[in-house]
């Protein structure tokens, strides 16, 4: 019980997911949290930014570049796996029971949020937890053309990573001393796509 503790303490954590398993295990997170049921409770967003912020600290001893291009393409395969799950399971993802990994809310959530934002759900849904684990999931359920899925997803991909890795990267260059801050910066992470989240909840609701 201690060990699997353990484990998900380590998937929890930025820090220790970038010093116990590098890019490899990185990049598998990024995946699974774009293209698994299972990933929604990752960190996808300050796992990008910690990543980029040790990166240019030199506590990450990988090359931007090779960190960008992993990470980009992971999210945009996860992505197409997730899209493909939707197409496979189509209108049973809907009446689904719920079960220990998977909540109809969330699926709800997510479909809400592609109804409001259509296409570009798929590039804003990337910056949001629980969101940008099953929008690819809807938008395969609703059989969206796979073209246009093809293209806001490679680009949500690229603009999601890109975005906060680098900000990372930058902030790390300038001010190295922040790797011992990281702590405020996940909170404020955590905060901030809550308060999102909750504010959606709550527009949801008032429309009903």
């Amino acid at each position: 019980m201690e060990d699997i503790s353990t484990f998900f303490e380590t998937l929890l954590s930025s820090e220790k997911i970038i010093s116990y398993g590098g890019l490899t295990l990185i990049t598998i997170v990024v995946f699974a949290e774009t293209g698994l049921f299972v990933g929604f409770f990752l960190p996808g967003d300050y796992l990008l930014f910690t990543a980029g912020l040790l990166c240019a600290t030199g506590h990450f001893d990988v090359s931007v570049v090779s960190l960008l291009m992993s990470l980009s393409l992971a999210s945009v395969i996860g992505n197409y796996v997730g899209f493909f799950t939707g197409k496979t399971l189509g209108k049973r993802l809907f009446t689904r029971a719920d079960s220990r990994f998977f909540k109809q809310e969330r699926v709800e959530k997510a479909r809400v949020f592609y109804n409001e934002k259509g296409n570009l759900s798929l590039v804003l849904g990337r910056f949001l937890p629980i969101v940008r684990t099953f929008t690819p999931i809807v938008a395969g359920a609703v059989d969206m053309d796979f073209k246009k899925f093809t293209y806001y997803n490679w680009t949500g991909g690229f603009l999601w990573v890109w975005s906060l890795v680098l900000i990372g990267y930058a902030l790390g260059l300038k001010f190295p001393q922040l790797k011992d801050y990281l702590f405020y910066f996940i909170a404020g992470f955590i905060v901030i796509t809550t308060l999102i989240l909750v504010w959606g909840y709550i527009k949801n609701k008032s429309k009903t």
